[in-house]
């Protein structure tokens, strides 16, 4: 009798993995959907977790359905995202929209260009996108989902405009920290928010 095959290794899971559901923890515990003892009972697993595998059922039932309204769902291994994406663009137009995969960080470099970066229905594979500018001229616009917070304490502006609030102001969750860090010259940069398109 044949002996069975021998089945794949678990996937060794990294600590960008298990900061990720880390941060999904921290928000389900300050959302109420978590209380206190299960939140340190599932944090410590998460710290000890080695695979996948391990980390997986700690979030099950705290994200959505793909399609769903609800929790952010979790890109695990199968659908990396790119560590660093960098955009480069001079006198010209940059347009982001639709159903595209945010990196963990974004470099925008440009100059005298005008950039929309829409958000909205894109695919997140962190609690946080790290978008670094080194924008010389132009208009930057980033609309955002409802659940998406803006951070810009690390943006250094000169001779710019910048109107950004923290969020959208309907006390909807936090499911998304864009964090913006770098300079801006002689630009304008604007955030708006609005929901996704079905």
């Amino acid at each position: 009798m044949p002996a069975d095959p021998p089945s794949s290794p678990a996937l060794r899971a990294s600590d960008a993995e298990r900061d990720q559901v880390i941060e999904l923890l921290r928000v389900a515990v300050a959302d109420g959907r978590l209380d206190p003892v299960e939140f340190d009972e599932r944090l410590d697993a998460a710290l000890a977790a080695r695979t996948i595998d391990a980390l997986a059922p700690l979030v099950t039932d705290l994200v959505a359905v793909p399609g769903s309204a609800g929790a952010l769902a979790l890109p695990f291994a199968g659908t990396p995202a790119a560590e660093l994406l960098t955009i480069k663009e001079r006198h010209g137009s940059v347009r982001r929209d639709g159903r595209w995969t945010l990196p963990h960080r974004l470099a925008l470099r440009t100059a005298w260009c005008d950039v929309m970066l829409d958000l909205t229905n894109a695919v997140r594979s962190a609690p946080e996108l790290v978008i670094e500018l080194r924008v010389s001229g132009g208009n930057v616009e980033l609309i955002l989902a409802p659940g998406m917070v803006v951070d810009a304490n690390e943006l250094s502006v000169r001779h710019s405009s910048v109107a950004i609030s923290r969020d959208a102001g309907d006390n909807t969750p936090e499911t998304l920290r864009v964090r913006l860090a770098g300079r801006m010259r002689h630009g304008r940069l604007d955030t708006r928010w609005q929901a996704p398109r079905r």
